[in-house]
């Protein structure tokens, strides 16, 4: 689970529904941020669709992406049914365990869970998992690298235990990474990036793991292409919005500022600031690096 130094466009070009082009930009720059890095791949961007209408979403499918991320679950609920079934959605917002049943029913293509906190959710998904004939379902657990007491996540020194938990006591879940935001503004330090690759270190060393098949979800529009080059093996950077970088208009028709805090349902007490939704794309959700 990404980034807010892309290039805004102007309202113009926002209301034109660029979103290829904006989408080939910013995953460009990951792959620029990668080799100066001098890493083999670039990381994968998972891109947000939150608030974004369908036809926008399709743009960028249409585009050939597949990775799409939703915070809410009433909004994946009614969005994912309408739109091609084999988009890899990832749920990245705060989820509540008594609605774990729900959103495993309503998105048979719920691929990714990135917001894990806690041994109670982890169960709760494991049996709604259980009722559905699906493939398991990939966990990310994730982890307060900041320290700040309006996110979640566990502790950095709690993460193996419930890493172990995942991989060995729910059977139809994978845990296949961790996942950290930011600061209050998405603007991670780079301490907090090393932090969660610290945090794959032990989860690896304790589980028997290789670091390759452990990813790591990082970095918001601000930051992506830091987090981007904060990594080895598996790293996945988040990008504003629906389509990468900059594509898609906000959902209230006019471009320019939305609320931060609250935006993507991390925090518990939203402070009601605000920030530019560059290019309409919430914010960049996730870049895998392999």
């Amino acid at each position: 689970m990404l980034s807010r130094l892309l290039p805004m466009v102007t309202a113009a070009a926002a209301s034109e529904h660029k979103v290829a082009p904006a989408l080939k930009d910013v995953l460009s720059r990951a792959a620029a941020a990668s080799k100066k890095a001098n890493l083999s791949k670039p990381p994968r961007l998972v891109a947000v669709s939150k608030t974004k209408p369908n036809e926008l979403v399709k743009e960028a499918y249409d585009a050939g992406h597949r990775d799409f991320g939703e915070n809410y679950v009433q909004e994946i609920s009614e969005k994912a049914p309408q739109l091609p079934h084999d988009i890899r959605w990832h749920f990245i917002g705060h989820l509540q365990s008594n609605k774990a049943k729900a959103v495993i029913d309503a998105v048979p293509n719920l691929a990714v869970v990135e917001t894990v906190d806690s041994v109670k959710l982890a169960n709760k998904l494991n049996n709604a998992v259980k009722g559905q004939e699906r493939d398991p379902l990939d966990i990310y657990v994730q982890v307060n690298t900041s320290g700040e007491e309006s996110k979640f996540g566990v502790e950095p020194k709690d993460c193996v235990s419930l890493a172990e938990h995942v991989h060995k006591e729910c059977d139809v879940l994978r845990f296949a990474g961790l996942m950290t935001i930011g600061q209050q503004d998405y603007t991670s330090r780079p301490e907090d990036f090393q932090c969660l690759a610290r945090c794959r270190e032990e989860v690896c060393n304790a589980l028997n793991l290789k670091p390759e098949d452990v990813e790591l979800s990082m970095g918001m529009s601000g930051d992506f292409e830091k987090a981007a080059t904060c990594r080895k093996h598996g790293a996945r950077v988040r990008a504003p919005g629906a389509t990468g970088a900059g594509a898609l208009p906000p959902h209230n028709g006019n471009y320019g500022v939305m609320c931060t805090a609250d935006c993507c349902g991390q925090h518990k007490h939203p402070s009601g600031l605000n920030h530019l939704w560059e290019a309409g794309l919430h914010r960049v959700q996730a870049f895998r690096s392999q």
